[in-house]
């Protein structure tokens, strides 16, 4: 026989565990299935911690959703205990018109939110970790902060198994495929399920169930570096906020230090490497470590000691940088979350229940059209 549920979701990291949960919290009967351990570090919701900011220059739309994944968190907390969110202030900093700062800048303005505008001195001045240059600009947001991605995934996770769902480890999905009856079938080594529906938050993976992604959702290697600082004090939670900067070769973001004896920090896009998740290089290389120290000399020199940790991850990148969440249009039994390019973690908690919202009743009261997979046709 084989097992039928209202919903399979395909993926149990950052976005899967949240959507597990939140359509077990509707009251469905969920199945959650995930490749690799829960948590783990194979894919793109891991790595000690992951910024969170309402300050939105991706887009000002984004932050409605970064409003509610706040709500979120702090209700997920409540509910198991967990210290998930970490508030320190956030920084977006770059020339006065870079997309960083003028975007922050924007998105601050449009909506309202608490924000001060901060020349580099400034900036130095009050957080001596940092040694922007003087032509820079900034955008501090007080309520920048950051996650700990592997227990938000374990949260969400036992919250979901605490309302019934029935969450699998090491069961990759090798075929998703829609049923004539309007339901989908999900095959893996260890069995067949049926669902009235599924969701498919398999990250890198996404592409490999979903042809209608493939070319939309580009996995990325992405390595982060954490340096043992020479002043650690001025590189603890207490004053030293999170960041995002347009440098002059790039955008990098950062972290105080939180779990691993160093200062954590990357590169968006990294060296720009394309992978397969099957295929990727997942050991940190030379050129890997010199591009991050060297930016970090640059501009925390006094976090730029000696190396802690690296590690790799993947970012899943869509041709204009922002998430799709839909169901597809000819199945619209599975419904898809994807293309998070780095920047999607902070929103899991939110995107959870959008996801749940489109899966259950085919719309969300969300604002998401920025996020529909017809924008590629």
């Amino acid at each position: 026989m084989t097992d039928r549920y209202d919903a399979i979701v395909v993926g149990v990291g950052g976005m899967g565990s949240a959507t597990t949960y939140c359509l077990a919290e509707r009251g469905l009967d969920v199945l959650g299935l995930e490749r690799y351990d829960i948590p783990h570090e194979m894919g793109s919701s891991h790595g000690v911690t992951r910024i969170i900011r309402k300050a939105q220059y991706e887009d000002p739309a984004y932050v409605p959703l970064v409003e509610r994944a706040y709500e979120r968190w702090r209700d997920l907390e409540d509910r198991t205990g967990r210290d998930l969110l970490w508030v320190t202030g956030g920084v977006d900093a770059g020339p006065p018109d870079s997309r960083v700062f003028a975007g922050s800048k924007a998105s601050c303005e449009a909506h309202g939110i608490d924000h001060e505008v901060l020349d580099a001195r400034e900036v130095n001045e009050r957080f001596p970790g940092y040694d922007l240059p003087a032509s820079h600009r900034a955008v501090y947001q007080p309520d920048g902060g950051f996650l700990v991605p592997e227990q938000c995934i374990v949260a969400h996770v036992e919250a979901a198994q605490a309302e019934g769902a029935e969450v699998r480890a090491r069961e990759p999905v090798a075929d998703l495929v829609a049923l004539p009856d309007g339901g989908a079938r999900a095959t893996t080594p260890k069995g067949t399920y049926e669902a009235d529906r599924a969701v498919v938050t398999a990250g890198a993976w996404a592409p490999k169930l979903v042809p209608e992604l493939a070319g939309v959702a580009v996995p990325e290697r992405q390595v982060l570096a954490w340096l043992r600082p020479t002043a650690p004090e001025r590189f603890d939670p207490e004053s030293f906020p999170v960041f995002v900067h347009a440098a002059d070769d790039g955008h990098y973001y950062g972290f105080p230090r939180h779990d691993v004896p160093g200062f954590k920090f990357g590169k968006f896009n990294h060296l720009g490497e394309t992978v397969d998740p099957d295929a990727t290089d997942r050991e940190p290389r030379p050129e890997d470590e010199r591009l991050l120290r060297a930016y970090a000399e640059r501009h925390f020199p006094e976090g730029a000691g000696p190396t802690m940790k690296l590690a790799t991850c993947m970012f899943t990148n869509t041709p204009d940088e922002h998430f799709v969440l839909d169901r597809l249009p000819d199945r619209p039994q599975i419904t898809v979350g994807a293309g998070f390019s780095g920047h999607g973690f902070k929103f899991a908690s939110a995107i959870g229940e959008v996801l749940a919202d489109l899966s259950v009743d085919g719309e969300t009261h969300h604002d998401v059209d920025l996020f529909g997979l017809d924008r590629f046709e």
